[in-house]
């Protein structure tokens, strides 16, 4: 097996993932309820656990007051106050509103990573790193496609 063939099956295979998360979310929509409501770029990062690319989202740069929502479902799920800038090129946090995501364990890149999705309607946002500002230590690094902001 040619380097360039072997490469290509394994990026497939980590994307091969359907949804975000799994289980049962008090908001469901049908597949094409959610392509009607998304853009596409919105529903491959909301649907199918892809990324945006980096520093291509202005909520990465937004600095103002507010709160930042669930595209999926207007959950609020982070406040400004816990925004800080990662350099990373996607909007980052060091902690989620209280009881507003979910996460689980996506092994999709060769290693365990943590997946954060929305509690309310299971859509994925992004990761939790570990390499984040204190209190917490943590870094939510979230796709912008997902979020909606709200002053």
């Amino acid at each position: 097996m040619h380097r360039r063939t072997f490469v290509t099956s394994l990026i497939a295979l980590a994307s091969s993932r359907a949804f975000a998360a799994t289980g049962t979310f008090e908001i469901s929509r049908t597949e094409a309820e959610w392509r009607a409501m998304l853009t596409d770029l919105e529903y491959a990062v909301m649907r199918e656990d892809k990324t945006e690319k980096a520093f291509t989202s202005p909520l990465n740069t937004e600095d103002r007051a507010g709160i930042y929502h669930c595209k999926g479902c207007d959950l609020a799920l982070y406040a400004s106050a816990q925004k800080y800038d990662s350099g990373t090129g996607w909007p980052s946090f060091w902690d989620a509103i209280p009881d507003a995501v979910g996460t689980q364990p996506d092994n999709t890149l060769f290693a365990t990573r943590t997946e954060v999705h929305c509690r309310r309607c299971g859509s994925h946002l992004g990761h939790i790193f570990d390499d984040g500002p204190e209190p917490t230590g943590k870094r939510h690094c979230l796709n912008g496609a997902s979020l909606v902001f709200k002053t």
